[in-house]
């Protein structure tokens, strides 16, 4: 488990990460997701001791990282894919790392063929593609058999069938128990893998909540059918709600649940044969609540389109 207390990152005067408080639990796959400059990357690097909190702390399995007399058994990590020397193999990185920690080869002869690197394992990681690079981190962050495994966009430069491993990979690992941190900008792919999600815009936390609450929070309202639309219509009215209509008989309601709805037309009388909430995307819930935390915006296409 990674447990995030308050934490804290100046520099200088510039506040990156700002009193910020989660937990990454075990047998879960936790998004942690946040438009470009949300402070991820420097979160993820104090978990792991490459950064220090100027306030707050965290830990990883109860421990700060660096008294772990073997953290690789305890956090595998993918944050850079390229941060290897380029001149060695596959097989003479995994090595190395083994030795530190005094894993056995048959370790790395496991973790190589998980990767799918059987068969350019004696290659200079120099040469090594974008996905392959990817595969080989991967690799580094399970050598270990780590309780937790936290990576960072896991899934760049993999083709269909790299991503698809990724993700059973991932799923595979939390149905073991295991805590799962993944930070990615692929929301239709977090989507599909995670359980929970963290969402920090400018080093703050934005959302603490699963994926199936912060999309139907975020949803696009419900969808009524009703023979009486008028009269459901001024008996679901109110300051916060907005009520839009598709068809002679539909009704979308925004700013009442589906239960509240039901419950209003049961109490008058009204017939209702559809009562459907309409979910949003992930991408779509996430866009929304990041809209003002955003550091760099792009001008609409149709602007783009006007200057060309």
């Amino acid at each position: 488990m990674i447990e995030a207390r308050e934490l804290t990152k100046r520099y200088g005067d510039k506040t990156v990460v700002d009193n910020l408080s989660f937990t990454v639990k075990p047998g879960e796959v936790t998004g942690f997701l946040g438009p470009n400059g949300a402070g991820k990357s420097t979160t993820m690097r104090m978990i792991v001791g490459l950064d220090s909190p100027t306030k707050g702390s965290v830990t990883v399995n109860g421990r700060s990282y660096a008294k772990h007399a073997a953290p690789l058994h305890e956090i595998g990590t993918l944050l850079e894919a390229k941060s290897v020397h380029p001149g060695r193999s596959a097989f003479h990185h995994l090595m190395a790392l083994a030795y530190t920690h005094g894993i056995p080869r048959r370790r790395v002869d496991e973790v190589i063929e998980l990767a799918g690197l059987t068969s350019v394992a004696g290659k200079r990681v120099g040469a090594f593609s974008l996905g392959m690079g990817q595969r080989l981190g991967i690799a580094s962050a399970l050598l270990g058999d780590p309780a937790i495994v936290m990576l960072d966009e896991p899934v760049n430069g993999l083709d269909p069938e790299g991503v698809l491993w990724v993700r059973n990979l991932l799923r595979g690992l939390a149905d073991e128990g295991r805590a799962v941190m993944l930070s990615s900008h692929l929301m239709s792919e977090t989507a599909l893998i995670a359980d929970h999600l963290v969402i920090v815009g400018r080093g703050r936390l934005l959302a603490d909540t699963t994926v199936e609450d912060f999309t139907r929070e975020a949803g696009g309202g419900v969808k009524v059918s009703t023979t009486e639309p008028m009269r459901l219509r001024s008996l679901l009215a109110g300051p916060e709600v907005t009520i839009s209509s598709s068809s002679a008989e539909e009704l979308l309601v925004a700013g009442r649940d589906a239960r509240e709805i039901g419950a209003i037309a049961a109490q008058h009388g009204v017939p209702l044969y559809e009562l459907t909430p309409q979910a949003v995307s992930l991408e779509a819930a996430f866009m929304d609540l990041t809209r003002d935390v955003v550091e760099y915006q792009s001008a609409p296409a149709d602007t783009v389109r006007k200057a060309a």
